[in-house]
Formats: C-alpha cells, sequence, structure tokens
C-alpha cells in the first residue's frame, strides 16, 4: 500500500537503488544537500535525522523549516515531497513551497498527483491560503500534475542560474 512517511533509516537500501535510478543527479523533494554522505548507513541516519529535525528547526542559515515525507510502498522508497513552510527570495523564484520527485521506475502511476494532493492537504491544514509551486519549464509531466492540482501559471522566469521556470500558484481557501 502507497502512504506518505516521515523519512525512516529502513529505507537506506531501496533509497540508494532510487539513488542509482537518478544516475547519482538531485532528486527534487529529497533534502539531499551538498555533504550528505548517504551511502553509509551512519551518514543515512544522519541525514535522515536532520529531515525530520526539519520540520520544527531550520537546519541553518538561509534555509527554512521543511516537513518532508518519502512515498514508499511496503519498504520501497518510490520518491519523495517537500513542504516548505516559508518562501525565502530564491525559493520564491525557483523553489516554491512544495517540490518532489519519483524515482523513473516508479513514474507514471499517479505518484506524484496523488503525494501533493495529500501535501496540498497539509498546507491547508496548517492555514495556508496558498501556496507557490515551480517546475522547469521543459517538465511537461511536472507542469501537468501542478495543473491537476489547480495551480495558476503567474509567470516563466529566467533564473539566477539561467534555468526558465514555470510558477504556479495554488489557491487553498
Amino acid at each position: 500500500m502507497v502512504e506518505l512517511v516521515a523519512p525512516d533509516t529502513r529505507f537506506h537500501r531501496s533509497f540508494l537503488s532510487s539513488h542509482v535510478e537518478w544516475d547519482g543527479a538531485w532528486q527534487d523533494g529529497a533534502g539531499l544537500a551538498e555533504g550528505d554522505l548517504v551511502e553509509t548507513a551512519q551518514g543515512f541516519e544522519r541525514w535522515v535525522a536532520r529531515l525530520n529535525a526539519a520540520e520544527t528547526t531550520a537546519p541553518g542559515e538561509g534555509m527554512v523549516t521543511c516537513t518532508h515525507r518519502w512515498i514508499v510502498d511496503g519498504d520501497d522508497y518510490l520518491g519523495a515531497i517537500a513542504f516548505r513552510h516559508e518562501l525565502t527570495p530564491f525559493l520564491l523564484e525557483q523553489g516554491g513551497h512544495i517540490g518532489y520527485g519519483v524515482r523513473p521506475s516508479a513514474r507514471r502511476r499517479g505518484l506524484a498527483s496523488w503525494a501533493l494532493g495529500e501535501t496540498l492537504e497539509l498546507a491547508r491544514g496548517r492555514g495556508y491560503d496558498r501556496v507557490l509551486i515551480v517546475c522547469d519549464i521543459d517538465n511537461v509531466a511536472s507542469r501537468r500534475t501542478i495543473e491537476g492540482a489547480g495551480g495558476v501559471l503567474e509567470d516563466v522566469r529566467d533564473t539566477a542560474d539561467g534555468k526558465a521556470m514555470r510558477r504556479y500558484w495554488v489557491t487553498l481557501a
């Protein structure tokens, strides 16, 4: 049964398998930061603890509190979604309140849409009137997911690092 759960060390092996599928690239929503050594059990445990602590304490300078949830089926890590509680100037431009990613082998099953819907309910329950969600201009699947959740395109912006991003607001009230 697919569910959203708080990050947990029991998914270490499955997460590493997912990481290989991403070719070691950035995984949207997973909360990986430069220097996270998730390959070792101890490094993975530290990372999981940091993700879970971020729900109530910003993990560092320029960072915001964030609710991290993993999309899992039994012991299989399928993806991640993150709900950032505030918008810094960077997040306003190219990160948004919500980021998500589904491992390549688990795509095209509606998992991103489902997880986004659950996370929008979380935001609504916390009193948010609207949230910002962004995606790369070329990411058609994410665009469809956001629009399917009620996202209204505000604009397309070139970011400081030269990427064009579609910026959507989802009204929750």
